[in-house]
């Protein structure tokens, strides 16, 4: 197996392009977007016998895939999401095996660390869901939680543990899981972004890229943040927004935990680097655009804790998908908003990096102070009710929309992607679907955000 190479921090538009396959006129499959889900998509399908080309702009990993917290995590899901979750964390052992490469892959748990009774109350409610699926959650006492972090001094009143959850690397197992699809069979461009879908006779024919056109009966669009505008170029509207997330990695320090856990305040993920992984608890920076309005009364409810007591910015950045200058409009045959931002990398938030080094410092104060190695951010693609759509488009048959996984894509990302690709090639996904289905913001079925 190839050892692990640690690395400190996301792919960015420096990074090298590894994969620049010729394209081929013709495909069964073609996957739109580079990340977790869309690598796993491609992966699966290419297992099924399907000819697959995976289309990324920029590099692969290079956007939130390789810039989120690094959990596997079933504990705390929505209760619709915890088949296909449980399902992934099977399907990264085997994906681990399959690669070769230390992924970083460890079975080390998850803890949510409560403050009082209230917290404590609100993770026995949702013990039902696990005991219904037979996972492996448990509800821990000060006691138990105070055994398990000797070092702590935060006053935890308990936890809810789940020792089955994993972590790993992200920036090292999706560009690990990219190579494994080009040995499965997948053609694989980096640098090379889908224009648009072609259609005729009202149905997906293939893809326009920059690069010329493939011809293809289906395609799985896995945009992550990306994936709203090009739905709505082809008059599928999506009621998809992101939000910026800040992540930092700390020097390396004595271990405190080998997992991940989270309070009121940090959260924070062991590193294969002897250091933590640390960010914010729940706070995000959200950036107002000509989405973000037509979509507020759908967003209120999810977001207005967050717009009022974290970060509300006027205007996003330049070429971000959702900024007031970015097309809404483009020809196939000019560059697209795609080409403009290879990789979609915001600054980070210097304030919320600062607090949680000192949070995560206090909660262990015999670490001695909290050094930062390096700090960045992502823009995490959300849809109303946090999850996501893994579903075929009715008014463009052929089109597989896998998109808004909302924070949770790298530890569900398999699952989704395997999901997708089953559905793309007209076979049994395996899972109930129902909770995903584009449909639910038109049709009037419309679920609320499931809140632990």
């Amino acid at each position: 197996m190839r050892e692990l190479t640690h690395g400190t921090g996301p792919v960015t538009l420096d990074t090298p392009l590894e994969h620049g396959d010729p394209l081929p006129r013709d495909a069964d499959l073609v996957v739109i977007g580079g990340g977790i889900a869309g690598v796993t998509a491609a992966i699966f399908a290419a297992r099924s016998g399907a000819r697959v080309v995976l289309c990324e702009k920029g590099r692969i990993a290079g956007e939130q895939s390789s810039r989120n917290w690094g959990w596997i995590r079933q504990q705390g899901r929505d209760p619709a999401e915890l088949p296909l979750v449980m399902d992934a964390v099977r399907i990264w052992d085997d994906l681990q095996t399959a690669t070769n490469e230390d992924l970083g892959l460890r079975r080390t748990g998850t803890l949510y660390l409560a403050r009082d009774a209230e917290d404590v109350a609100r993770y026995e409610g949702w013990l039902a869901h696990a005991r219904d699926h037979g996972l492996d959650s448990a509800i821990l006492s000060a006691a138990e939680v105070a055994r398990m972090l000797p070092g702590a001094r935060a006053g935890w009143t308990g936890a809810l543990w789940t020792a089955s959850d994993c972590r790993a690397e992200p920036w090292v197992a999706v560009p690990a899981l990219a190579r494994l699809a080009r040995r499965d069979g997948v053609a694989l461009r980096e640098g090379c972004a889908v224009r648009g879908l072609d259609i005729a006779d009202g149905r997906v024919v293939g893809v326009v890229t920059e690069a010329g056109r493939i011809r293809a009966p289906r395609v799985v669009l896995a945009g992550g943040a990306w994936s709203a505008l090009l739905l709505r170029r082809h008059g599928v509207a999506l009621p998809q927004l992101s939000v910026r997330a800040t992540v930092a990695a700390t020097e390396p320090l004595p271990e405190v935990f080998a997992g991940q856990g989270v309070d009121a305040r940090v959260a924070f993920r062991r590193r294969a680097d002897g250091g933590y992984s640390l960010a914010p608890s729940f706070d995000h920076d959200f950036f107002v655009g000509p989405a973000a309005l037509r979509h507020a009364r759908a967003y209120w409810p999810v977001f207005r804790g967050d717009i009022l007591s974290t970060g509300l910015r006027p205007a996003a950045p330049r070429g971000y998908p959702d900024a007031w200058t970015t097309p809404r409009r483009w020809s196939a045959d000019a560059p697209s908003p795609f080409e403009a931002m290879r990789v979609l990398d915001p600054a980070p938030s210097r304030r919320f990096a600062a607090r949680m080094a000192r949070d995560f410092g206090d909660a262990f104060p015999g670490l001695g102070g909290v050094r930062l190695r390096r700090t960045w951010a992502g823009m995490i693609d959300a849809l109303p009710d946090m999850i996501p759509v893994i579903d075929a488009a009715a008014a463009l048959p052929g089109l597989v929309v896998l998109t808004g996984l909302s924070g949770h894509g790298f530890g569900i990302g398999p699952a989704a992607g395997r999901a997708a690709a089953r559905l793309a090639l007209g076979r049994d996904p395996r899972h109930d679907l129902t909770a995903f289905r584009l449909s639910r913001f038109h049709d009037g079925t419309r679920r609320a955000a499931y809140r632990l």
